[in-house]
Formats: C-alpha cells, structure tokens, sequence
C-alpha cells in the first residue's frame, strides 16, 4: 500500500491473484465499465443508488455478504457480463488502485493475463517516470505472484526473456498452493490457479477514468 501511496508517473497497480485478473475476465466477458472501490460501505451505497449494479470482491479471499460474486475468475468466466457496471472491491488491488488513481498522470492494472499488454501500452506512452506497484497480500506483504508479475513486465520493456514455466511451478509451490486446499474450493477453486497464469491472454489493458467525486472507472484500452 505504501508503494500505491508513493507511486508517479504511470502507474502499473498489479494483483495477479486475484483482483486484476478477474478484472480482465470481466471486461472480456461484455462489462461496460468497473468501478474499483476500497470501502465495502461505498459498494453497497452504489448498489443501493443503482440495483442494477453488479458487486464483485472479497475480504480475506472469501465472497461478502450482499456481493453478486467472490474475486474468482474461474466462477465468472462463463457469465455473460454485458453491458453491466461492474462495483469491485477487494483487499488489496482496488485498495492500491484507489490510492494511486488519485495521484498518478494515469494508472493501469496489470496482471499475467495481459501483461505483454501492459507492457506495450507502456512503450507507447513512454512516461517519464514508471510505477510497478506490486500489491502483495492486504497491501501489506510482498506476494510473489505480484513480484514475479512485475518482473515480467521489466523484462518486456528491457528485452529480457522470462522462463514463465519456471514462474508456474515456483508459485504452484508457494504462494499459489492454497488454490489446491480443499476447504477453500468454494471461493477460491484450483482452476483460479490456471486463469490468473494464462500468460497474455488479453491484448488490452484497464485504465482509470475519472467516474464521479472520489470514483474511478476502469475501462478497456486494446493494443
């Protein structure tokens, strides 16, 4: 979080498990806009203002009470989320986008799913001054999957190669292995695993607008 707080320039919030990755998925799949928000009391005052409106997040991985859907992506990756306003919030990468957004020149989300993406949208903008904000667990603790992911994204922007299967197998060690503990299956499945490694799934990136006083939406640039 101290690193959202600090961030410049273009800022890359990354939440590769999960928020940023869903993210993507929800784009993908006909949203028209997200609206990422840190307080839970901000979700549930927009869905009041506007039934309508789809909420999405979680604490602590889990779904919150009142919410339309947890932070997985592989329990959204069939719904058809046209036209839909999407409220997300979540412990770590909305927190981090929040603080960032209000700033930054501009944020973008990233994530393994379009990291090539990202990394492209940032060689075009070519800013002055670049933010990789890994989010970590809570915004507290580093996470490697949001290390990794933004060493990813260095390495494209200076030519290097990554050994992504390398990548795979260190976080299905590590990090990534309470995916696979049966007692989270119901808001956290193993095929979450998969999808949030898709490597470069998505050739766009989600950039912050200005929505409303405090909010931001998250709408879709194609490279």
């Amino acid at each position: 979080m101290d690193g959202a707080e600090k961030a410049e320039g273009l800022a890359v919030v990354i939440d590769v498990f999960r928020a940023f990755s869903v993210a993507c998925f929800l784009i993908n799949n006909g949203a028209r806009a997200i609206i990422p928000v840190a307080e839970l009391d901000t979700a549930y005052q927009l869905k009041k203002e506007n039934p309508e409106v789809v909420l999405l997040g979680e604490r602590e991985g889990k779904t919150l009470a009142g919410f339309d859907y947890g932070n997985s992506p592989a329990l959204i990756e069939g719904v058809d989320f046209s036209e839909q306003l999407i409220v997300h919030s979540t412990s770590a990468g909305t927190q981090g986008l929040v603080k960032a957004a209000g700033r930054t020149e501009q944020v973008i989300t990233g994530s393994f799913v379009n990291a090539r993406a990202v990394a492209n949208y940032i060689m075009k903008e070519d800013p002055e001054v670049l933010s990789l904000v890994a989010m970590g667990y809570a915004g507290q603790i580093p996470a490697d999957e949001d290390l990794f992911c933004a060493h990813y994204i260095r390495d494209l922007l200076e030519g290097r190669e990554t050994d992504l299967t390398k990548v795979r197998q260190q976080l299905r060690r590590g990090s990534g292995k309470r995916f696979f503990n049966p007692a989270n299956r119901a808001w956290s499945p193993p095929r979450d695993f998969e999808l949030c490694l898709d490597y470069n799934r998505f050739n766009f990136v989600l950039k912050a607008e200005a929505y409303r006083k405090d909010l931001f939406v998250l709408r879709k640039v194609v490279l």
